[in-house]
């Protein structure tokens, strides 16, 4: 059965376009003119992707994003924000409010369909029987997507968590950001480099205390350790 993606567009004839494009690559869609109306719809039917325009009448596509991962219940769908505006401030916005990618209009359909196929792909990945406990009181389960402090768990997207899969495969061993891309993406990957140190910053705030265990390495890239250097770490921050 085909994948379910709401789309959230208040241009009718996009909307439509949109529509068009994702059944004729096999998705079911549903579409709506605003944020309020999808937010409202979740609580009775979620999908495997939501398609969110950017400038929307009243709630904008930031927002709408926002709200979604502070929710527990809808924190995991995954997103790709559609937009007019190109500048790098606002896709960088987008990341950190948690989008899982961006696709600036115009577009080409075959552009939007890889970037929706990857992103699924991403959230489709399982893991078997894989609870990795770090330290005593810091926990890694890869069924459930989730990582856990002291019982608590803490609030990571889907990209962050896999980021955190893939340095703590390897730990001390550095990999450059191409690789991180690559890991998190595959073939499909039509973003820059610097996608990765924005999830890799989102990622440190919300480890907080844990942060100095994903460690910047100057020129070379990220790696994984649970020793914490004295005076600060000596390969340095992003």
């Amino acid at each position: 059965m085909g994948k379910l993606i709401h789309i959230v567009e208040d241009e009718a004839d996009i909307l439509e376009l949109l529509q068009l494009q994702l059944a004729g690559a096999g998705y079911h869609t549903r579409g709506f003119a605003d944020a309020p109306a999808l937010l409202d719809y979740l609580l009775s039917e979620q999908p495997d992707l939501i398609l969110l325009d950017l400038m929307l009448p009243g709630m904008d596509g930031f927002e709408a994003c926002r709200r979604l991962r502070s929710d527990p219940a809808l924190r995991r769908i995954p997103i790709v924000m559609l937009t007019a505006r190109a500048d790098i401030e606002d896709k960088v916005k987008g990341l950190e409010f948690g989008a899982d990618d961006y696709v600036t209009k115009p577009f080409e359909a075959s552009e939007l369909l890889a970037r929706i196929k990857a992103v699924l792909r991403r959230s489709a990945w399982e893991g078997e029987k894989n609870v990795l406990d770090i330290t005593s009181d810091f926990r890694l389960d890869f069924n459930r997507y989730e990582a856990f402090r002291s019982g608590k768990r803490i609030d990571l997207t889907l990209t962050e968590f896999k980021i955190l899969q893939l340095l703590t495969k390897r730990p001390g061993w550095v990999y450059n950001r191409n690789q991180i891309l690559d890991f998190l993406w595959g073939t499909d990957k039509i973003v820059t480099e610097r996608t990765i140190d924005v999830h890799i910053r989102n990622l440190r705030d919300k480890l907080g205390e844990l942060a100095y265990m994903v460690k910047n390495v100057r020129g070379l890239g990220y790696k994984f350790s649970t020793k914490q250097e004295q005076n600060g770490l000596q390969d340095g921050q992003a």
